[in-house]
């Protein structure tokens, strides 16, 4: 038996189709799967080897959640992919079966299912070459992922950028596979009929997204760390103050006795805050605040007001909250909601 021929057998025999339930696209026409598979994910490249063009072969099932979905894309033979930029959002590939070749501007790796996954960011160009390859694709709006990004790390929105591999043998990467094939059952308990609740939704959102922030990226993780007090590097009263604006932040701001707490003067703290976060203690209150609100925003019920939400944490000027969340966020806090309701309608 050729090499050719060993792939082809292991990729039929290992690749049974997941999310059947689901199916968007089956075909062995290259233009058609280029097409179709396109208006799901984006605009791509599709190109198989000559040597192995008898065995194209195109499938896509997706399960569509609220910011998120689950996909089992295949591709018999060998096929070329370039997608460029993806643009909206972030992949995790997971292998199930073959292997498949990811090219960035700045690494290459091989990914397969003992190996490594591939994760995707959507503003590094990337090409890809699949080996008679199946995935499970996890796909998160990129806008989801930017806003935490920015509420975990007190930056305003901007582009996120994570290593394109994940190690299968470390934690994080067993973590973020066990979850991922988890989510790949329940979607098959549904059934492709019923849909999953607004709060299993946001439970499966928050942890894809802890799951993501814990794979290395563009030293997101060290200010994450840094602005949650969490860094072994702030001083004790600095980190002590900062819990206590966490664990307080609904309530008005005391700065004598934030400063009694935290076991210093109130100078002392407020320099030690602008050194270590490059921000006041009452912007550091006022980014806790913001975060809390684009968190609740994004799992909101229909019925939700913002006022009401704005209220609850302590905001009591709504002009001046709407500004700062749109100078932290990129939008203002009733277009984070209208998303929000929006995504849920089309799924």
């Amino acid at each position: 038996m050729t090499a050719a021929a060993a792939a082809d057998r292991s990729w039929k025999d290992a690749a049974s189709p997941r999310l059947a339930a689901y199916r968007r696209v089956a075909t062995h026409d290259v233009d058609e799967a280029a097409e179709q598979i396109g208006r799901i994910f984006c605009p791509h490249g599709l190109q198989p080897k000559a040597e192995t063009a008898r065995d194209f072969l195109a499938l896509h099932n997706c399960a569509a959640f609220d910011g998120f979905s689950i996909n089992y894309v295949a591709y018999g033979g060998v096929v070329s992919i370039d997608p460029g930029c993806l643009d909206r959002f972030f992949l995790v590939q997971l292998p199930c079966a073959g292997a498949a070749g990811i090219r960035t501007a700045a690494r290459e790796l091989a990914t397969g299912p003992e190996g490594a996954a591939s994760l995707l960011s959507p503003t590094v160009p990337t090409r890809m070459v699949w080996d008679h390859c199946a995935q499970l694709i996890l796909l998160l709006d990129r806008s989801l992922v930017e806003q935490r990004a920015a509420a975990l790390s007190g930056r305003a929105v901007r582009p996120v950028e994570f290593d394109p591999a994940i190690e299968l043998s470390v934690d994080h990467g067993a973590r973020l596979r066990a979850h991922m094939l988890d989510l790949a059952d329940l979607a098959e308990q549904l059934g492709g009929e019923r849909r999953l609740s607004a709060v299993a939704a946001a439970d499966w959102r928050e942890t894809l997204l802890d799951l993501l922030f814990r794979q290395p990226g563009d030293g997101l993780s060290e200010a994450i760390r840094v602005h949650s007090g969490r860094s072994a590097t702030l001083p004790q009263a600095v980190r002590r103050a900062r819990d206590l604006l966490d664990a307080q932040a609904t309530e008005p701001l005391d700065l004598n006795e934030l400063a009694v707490a935290a076991g210093v003067g109130i100078r002392a703290l407020q320099g030690g805050f602008r050194r270590h976060f490059g921000m006041s203690i009452s912007d550091m209150l006022l980014d806790i605040r913001l975060a809390r609100l684009n968190a609740q925003l994004m799992t909101a019920a229909p019925e939700a007001r913002i006022i009401d939400l704005a209220f609850e944490l302590g905001f009591t000027h709504l002009g001046r909250m709407a500004g700062a969340y749109r100078e932290k966020f990129g939008e203002t806090p009733s277009a984070t909601l209208q998303r929000v309701q929006r995504g849920r309608s089309t799924n």
